[in-house]
């Protein structure tokens, strides 16, 4: 018998069509198709970020397309501040940082909401510094 457990398995709360309507109408923007450039390319850089379990955490309660995105990408050996993860984005895109901004909080928001309280703070801790506020959160300093 090993002590090695299997994850806890979370079946997504909503398929991804209703996840790209989510970031659609929190995102304000004007198409479907406009809401699934945004996640795509949220989760993507996600996936480049994030490692560990909390990395099959995530990708388990995702939905499945969204959870296939974030786990074909590598994560990078130096994690990213939250305003680099950004700038990595807009640079990815060639997008103003703002708009790029605005679509890493409309779907983090999301993804977090997906995640839950726990697992989100255990990515949060996970992550350098920046990514708290990306996801809705206030960002927590510990003090020194």
């Amino acid at each position: 018998m090993s002590d090695r457990r299997a994850p806890v398995q979370h079946p997504s709360a909503m398929t991804f069509e209703q996840m790209l309507e989510k970031v659609r109408y929190d995102g304000a923007y004007p198409t479907r198709e406009r809401a699934e450039e945004a996640v795509r390319l949220v989760v993507s850089g996600l996936g480049r970020q994030l490692t560990g379990d909390e990395r099959v955490e995530l990708a388990a309660r995702l939905p499945l397309e969204a959870a296939r995105v974030l786990a074909q990408e590598i994560p990078d050996p130096q994690p990213l501040t939250g305003w680099a993860f950004v700038k990595d984005l807009a640079t990815r895109t060639g997008a103003p940082l703002a708009t790029t901004r605005w679509d890493t909080g409309s779907v983090l928001a999301t993804v977090a909401a997906l995640a839950g309280p726990e697992l989100l703070t255990r990515i949060l801790r996970r992550l350098p510094s920046g990514y708290a506020l990306l996801f809705g959160r206030a960002e927590l300093v510990q003090a020194a």
